[in-house]
């Protein structure tokens, strides 16, 4: 267990990064899933190669949209030649900038809506999916009740938050977003949906967690302070692989945002869960690979 100064200090230089990251990014506002950021994904003449045959899709998580939560990893999947694309999801009226608050069976619907394009722009018969936090939790409604298993090959969840969490988790996540603690004012089902015990948790995962010929992934922390326990975001299924980070690299001291945003190590995963059969260690050194 590290000292509570350490974690504070680990946790206060991870926001530094991501909001500088932020800073350099085309304004949230200004970009959208149909546009091609220069880093080369959401680009709709891409086609699967032989190699990765499949086009990935990247499911932000709450507060979040289809840019900032992809700065590193879609680039990342991009030059390891996968198709790569992003959606923005959950949008609420009047609120601009903070996705993911919508309720999450309709969130799943646009979901199912974007992966019909993706499949249509690049004449794929199934995707892959990743999402982080929410992103992670939110496509198996899609698999599970939109016949999104039809379509759609694995999903890799980056800390998502399976079997709900606690309200005092997700206000964790306000000091990453400044000016998103003005929304808990608001209607915003999609903090609701998410709460451990919600009827939307309940119908999720009731009948058993998997749905068959899916792939699943989970990828966790256990310095997770959103999702808590960190073992609720483990799903339990014939085609499962649970994997916390720290077994991979043990002075991995990334937390909830920080592993969906900018660890490499947890990237390296990603990248076997897409492609199993070319799969390498992942170890500490992933991180500057």
């Amino acid at each position: 267990m590290l000292p509570r100064n350490w974690k504070r200090a680990v946790r206060s230089l991870t926001a530094a990064l991501l909001l500088t990251a932020a800073a350099t990014a085309v304004p949230a506002a200004a970009v959208h899933a149909d546009t091609a950021p220069s880093s080369g994904w959401n680009n709709y003449n891409c086609k699967p190669s032989a190699a990765h045959p499949r086009p990935v899709v990247l499911v932000h998580g709450t507060f979040g949209n289809s840019v900032d939560n992809w700065l590193v990893l879609a680039p990342y999947l991009v030059n390891r030649g996968y198709c790569v694309f992003s959606l923005d999801y959950g949008q609420l009226p009047g609120v601009p900038l903070f996705n993911g608050l919508g309720p999450i069976d309709k969130s799943a619907g646009q979901l199912d809506t974007f992966v019909d394009k993706v499949l249509a722009a690049t004449s794929a018969p199934k995707a892959d999916l990743v999402g982080h936090s929410q992103g992670g939790m939110m496509p198996r409604y899609y698999l599970k009740f939109l016949g999104g298993a039809a379509k759609v090959n694995s999903l890799v969840g980056v800390a998502p938050d399976n079997h709900g969490t606690t309200l005092n988790g997700l206000t964790n996540l306000l000091p990453y977003f400044p000016g998103a603690g003005d929304l808990l004012t608001l209607a915003t089902p999609g903090l609701a949906d998410q709460m451990a015990g919600s009827p939307f948790i309940t119908k999720l995962n009731q009948g058993g967690d998997t749905v068959p010929g899916v792939h699943y992934t989970v990828i966790a922390t256990k310095y997770d302070e959103v999702v808590t326990p960190y073992g609720t975001q483990f799903l339990s299924g014939p085609d499962v692989h649970n994997v916390k980070l720290q077994d991979l690299c043990a002075v991995d001291l990334s937390e909830h945002v920080a592993i969906g945003t900018i660890d490499r190590v947890a990237f390296h995963e990603v990248a076997n869960a897409l492609d199993p059969a070319h799969a390498t260690p992942t170890t500490c050194a992933s991180a500057v690979s």
